[in-house]
Formats: structure tokens, C-alpha cells, sequence
């Protein structure tokens, strides 16, 4: 097992929104036996508000400060030995500070999808997405985002059907 796991049992999927990270997170935990933790629904419910309406009432740098408390109270939990896979926000592993966060507390896996894949799957959902609403902003966030997403311990394909993301994970060298 990955040096990492053994210290703290985290898994945290990373990449853009639309890459599958809860749908896979959700189906990789059920495999594994762990906890499963979406990050922007455990925000939603301690808020009691939707991660729209945060960004629209209190801002995007209100949004990010209350993802980084979330992604600190689930390194916590991890460190107490829960093993958890969590599902980062689109943002959340290239924003300033997360990155640190996480590195060393857990193994983190890019989900690495087509921009093309990504438009398919947010079609009729872009006013869900506050950062998915101007679609040139949008494909320039992609772009942007991509070398913040490299520096992921593993990458896997996001293109494909979940469960065969999930065996990619499942077939990573970590669990050697």
C-alpha cells in the first residue's frame, strides 16, 4: 500500500466540474468499504445554502474560504483514521492553500476529462455551475486549471463510464 494511505487513509479525486469525481467517489467507496464524502454537498449542508447561491450572495472568495475549512475538517477525520474518499469541488485542488492541505494527508487522483466530455455532461446544467454560466470563461478555466490538476500524485482517463474509472484506480500502484 502507498505510503500515504498508510499514514492517513484519504482518497481525494480531483479535476474539473463535470469529470465524474461524485458519481466515481461514490462507486469507488462502495468498492472499497470506505466513507464517501462529496465536498460541495457536505458544504451545501453545513451552510444550509447551495454552492450557486453562496457564489452569487457572499461571493467566490467567501466560497473558497468555507471549501477550505470543509477540505480541513475531512483531513481531520482522515487522520483519526476514517477512511474516506472525498469529492474535491472543480476548484478546490488549485486553489491556494488546499493543495497543502491534502498532500500529505491521503493520495490524490486527477480525474482527467475531455472539455468536450465535460460540455456534454453540464448540458441543462449550467445555472447549477456558477463558473459554467459564460461559456468562453469557462473553456479558459479548463485550460487554466489543467496544470493545477497535474500535480496529482495518479491521473486517470474521466472520459469513459465510471465503473471503468474506477478500475483504473482500483488498478493504480498505490494498493501494492
Amino acid at each position: 500500500m502507498h505510503i500515504k494511505l498508510k499514514r492517513a487513509p484519504g482518497i481525494y479525486l480531483a479535476g474539473f466540474m463535470g469529470s465524474g469525481k461524485s458519481t466515481i467517489g461514490t462507486a469507488l467507496a462502495a468498492k472499497l468499504g470506505w466513507d464517501f464524502v462529496d465536498l460541495d454537498k457536505e458544504i451545501e449542508a453545513t451552510e444550509g445554502e447551495s454552492i450557486p447561491s453562496i457564489f452569487d450572495s457572499r461571493g467566490e472568495g467567501e466560497f473558497r474560504r468555507i471549501e477550505s475549512d470543509a477540505i480541513r475538517r475531512q483531513v481531520r477525520r482522515i487522520e483519526r483514521g476514517a477512511p474516506t474518499v472525498v469529492a474535491l469541488g472543480g476548484g478546490a485542488f488549485v486553489e491556494p492553500g488546499n493543495y497543502e492541505l491534502i498532500e500529505n494527508h491521503g493520495v490524490t487522483v486527477w480525474i482527467d476529462c475531455s472539455f468536450e466530455e465535460v460540455q456534454k455532461r453540464l448540458v441543462g446544467h449550467e445555472g447549477e455551475r456558477p463558473l459554467a454560466r459564460d461559456p468562453v470563461r469557462f473553456k479558459l478555466l479548463y485550460e487554466a486549471r489543467r496544470a493545477g490538476y497535474g500535480r496529482a500524485d495518479f491521473r486517470v482517463e474521466g472520459d469513459c463510464d465510471p465503473d471503468s474509472t474506477v478500475a483504473a484506480i482500483q488498478a493504480l500502484p498505490l494498493w501494492k
